[in-house]
């Protein structure tokens, strides 16, 4: 009877203290914080499952996408969701990724999984460049005038 009563206690306090956390925010935060582990486990579950030999290796399309995805997920946690407007070309490389995988360790290494990997990798690397300086560009301009009228001005002066 002794042991009943110790499971007993162990229990309503570990359900005291749950509910006490959960009240305080902790939970909430964490959850806020830790969600893109919601999508980044599957991802590496798929992996796994695939280099054991359970799976085929077309899992490795969405296994490579989940994963890039939980790393955008996690960068925009961090940063702030409004960064997506900068980082959504990401999206495009997650496909990238996954087409990749499945040409590299698949066994129909057909050359049309190489080129549109690519070509969606470059499409995402330039999309992600126009969108940086579509927002960062005139930050970029006002610096390049800056440094050219400064040469201009303080350069080597031309002897007349």
């Amino acid at each position: 009877m002794p042991n009943n009563k110790y499971s007993a206690g162990i229990i309503m306090l570990l359900a005291g203290v749950v509910i006490l956390l959960g009240k305080l925010g902790v939970f909430g935060i964490l959850g806020a914080l830790f969600w893109p582990l919601l999508v980044l486990i599957p991802g590496i579950l798929l992996h796994v499952l695939y280099f054991g030999r359970l799976l085929p290796a077309v899992v490795l399309v969405p296994g490579g996408m989940l994963i890039v995805y939980a790393l955008l997920f996690v960068f925009c946690n961090i940063l702030g969701w409004d960064t997506i407007k900068y980082l959504w070309p990401l999206f495009l490389f997650g496909i990238a990724t996954g087409l990749y995988e499945y040409y590299v360790f698949g066994s129909s290494r057909t050359r049309m999984l190489l080129t549109v990997s690519i070509a969606l990798a470059a499409s995402s690397a330039v999309l992600l460049l126009l969108s940086l300086l579509w927002s960062w560009g005139i930050y970029l301009i006002a610096v390049l005038l800056i440094a050219a009228g400064t040469l201009m001005t303080f350069g080597r002066r031309a002897r007349w």
